[in-house]
Formats: structure tokens, sequence, C-alpha cells
């Protein structure tokens, strides 16, 4: 449909699972990509990918958890194509930790990527856009646990509220730049990083997809390339003047009790 022709898309964490699928979304709708990540590998080839499909791509290395390099990802992306239309910010660290047991060191991870990563992407590329007088869109990949989540998810869950309150507060700074600002709380969802964490921290056989469906009510779990497409509407003007909404994407109704 070209909902994304000719603008440049930078999708932080982009190289597996949930952000890769939006990166291949955004480039089947026409944008020039960007995807950035820690490790090269994954990295370039999924932006080999896009390009070999008949896209322009790049990849971009970063540690999203300095807040130096965040920055100087979108300064990367405004320097070879000269500027940033939209922002995903879909990096995320979901490691296990309760209040009792969460030491410093493990609740700064959590800050660092799931809050102080996105900040500072959006703070660089929403600078891009003002200097430009351009208008621009952001969507920021939160959790549908930041309503409240599970005991084990105490550090998580305390960054990822935060990011809300965050999408929220520069959605109506930037609303008179025409920068729209959007989230997105997703739900339990079938991504490669899922599968590491269940196995890592919850002793998951091969099979824990199949459990984990018969216990949802739509009897699957959600799927990247669903999140993709939703992340692809709301950075196109399809999504019309929409801005300061954090939108569950779930199949569990929030308040509602059986």
């Amino acid at each position: 449909m070209g909902l994304l022709d000719d603008k440049v898309v930078l999708v932080n964490g982009g190289s597996q699972g949930g952000a890769a699928a939006g990166a291949r979304a955004a480039g089947r709708e026409g944008a020039v990509v960007a995807v950035s990540g820690r490790r090269p590998e994954p990295g370039e080839a999924l932006a080999a990918e896009l390009a070999a499909a008949g896209g322009q791509a790049m990849f971009v290395r970063a540690d999203l958890t300095d807040a130096e390099q965040a920055t100087a990802c979108v300064a990367r992306v405004v320097e070879a194509h000269g500027r940033v239309d939209c922002l995903v910010n879909s990096a995320g660290l979901t490691s296990r930790g309760t209040l009792l047991d969460t030491t410093p060191e493990l609740f700064d991870q959590h800050i660092a990527i799931n809050l102080r990563a996105p900040f500072f992407a959006m703070q660089a590329a929403v600078a891009d856009m003002v200097r430009r007088a351009a208008p621009g869109t952001v969507v920021n990949v939160i959790t549908s646990s930041a309503h409240g989540g599970q005991p084990f998810l105490a550090p998580y869950v305390a960054a990822k509220a935060g990011l809300i309150g965050l999408t929220r507060n520069a959605a109506h700074a930037h609303r008179w730049d025409r920068i729209r600002i959007n989230g997105l709380n997703i739900g339990w969802t079938a991504t490669e990083g899922e599968d590491a964490t269940q196995r890592a921290f919850h002793g998951a056989g091969d099979d824990w997809r199949e459990q984990a469906a018969a216990r949802l009510p739509m009897g699957r779990l959600g799927q990247p390339d669903e999140i993709a497409d939703f992340v692809v509407l709301l950075l196109s003007d399809r999504s019309g003047v929409v801005t300061g909404s954090v939108i569950d994407w779930d199949q569990n109704v929030l308040g509602g009790l059986d």
C-alpha cells in the first residue's frame, strides 16, 4: 500500500523478533529502513535481506544502554539519509526480578534499556524533526505488564511504566510541532527473545508455546508480524491525528474479572 513511501524509519533493537518484523513491514510499505542493535551479524543480515527485496536499508551498531550511543544512532541515520521521519523504540530487557530480590545492578539495567534508551533516542529524533520544522512519528513498544504485571517482573514493570508516562509527556509537549508519539502495550508474543526467556527463567520445554496458547482466550500467542502491521499503521498518516495514545495490544482486558 506504500503507507511509508519515502519515509526514513529507524527501528531500535531491530535485528530480531518483533523489531525485525517491524523493520520488514516498514520496508514493504516503501520506507528507507535503518535498524540498530548490538550484534552486527543479525543486524547486517536483516539489512541485506531488506535491500535484496528491493528496499534501502542500513544497520547501525549501537549499545542502547549507553545514552550517547542511543543519540549517536539517530545522528548516523541523519548523516546517511538527511533526516529521521519515524522512530520505533523496540529494544527491551525482560530478565526477571521481584521487589525482594532485584539488585541495584539489575534495576539499573532495566532502566537503561527500557526507559533511558527510548528517552534519548526520542530526544535526538524529535530534535531533528523540530530543526527541520517537519512532522514525524514515534512508536514506543511497551508491555501490557506495565499496568502491574507479575511479581517476578518488578524492575521491568517499573521501567516500562515510566515509558508510558514519557510517551504521553512527549506527545503532549510536541503536538504543536505535528510530531505524533504513541505506544503499544503488547501482550504475550511468540518471539525469539520470549523463547529464550521462557527457557532460561521458567524451565520451559519445546512445547511451551502450545501450553501457553491453551491458556489464552484466542488459543494462540500474539505474532510479531501482527504487531509490525500495527506499528506501521501508527507510523503512517493512516492513523490520522492520534497522539499520546498507549494502546493495549492484548487478548486480556484490563479491569475485566471472571
